[in-house]
């Protein structure tokens, strides 16, 4: 079992930045890919971000590319998504996710987080 807990978000004004932490824990998660999803309140959860298990392979959704960077910490054990440029329709439950591969994460991950809140006011 993989257990994901966010925390991190909060109430920023535009143009300001944001990071996201998820702190992870379970059996052999070290070799788990991890990646960041987005739900409004009126569309679909989004993709964000996904990283492999290293660290060393990213990709981004496009309407982040550029102001969100995602990282993960030197023990493998937490997820980062740091957030600049902070935009209105930025504001959304943000997700932690996690599967056995990076592709596995972006189409169907295996464990999820409870979702932390980040909102971008104009």
């Amino acid at each position: 079992q993989v257990q994901l807990v966010e925390s991190g978000g909060g109430l920023v004004q535009a143009g300001d930045s944001l990071r996201l932490s998820c702190a992870a824990s379970g059996r052999t998660f070290s070799r788990h890919a991890m990646g960041w999803f987005r739900q409004t309140s009126e569309k679909d959860r989004d993709f964000v971000a996904t990283i492999d298990w290293s660290g060393g392979t990213t990709y981004y959704a496009d309407s982040v590319k550029g102001r969100f960077t995602i990282s993960r910490g030197s023990d493998k054990n937490t997820v980062y998504l740091q957030m600049n440029s902070l935009k209105p329709e930025d504001t959304a439950v943000y997700y932690c996710a996690a599967s056995t591969s990076l592709e596995g994460v972006r189409f169907g991950p295996q464990y999820w987080g409870q979702g932390t809140q980040v909102t971008v006011s104009s």
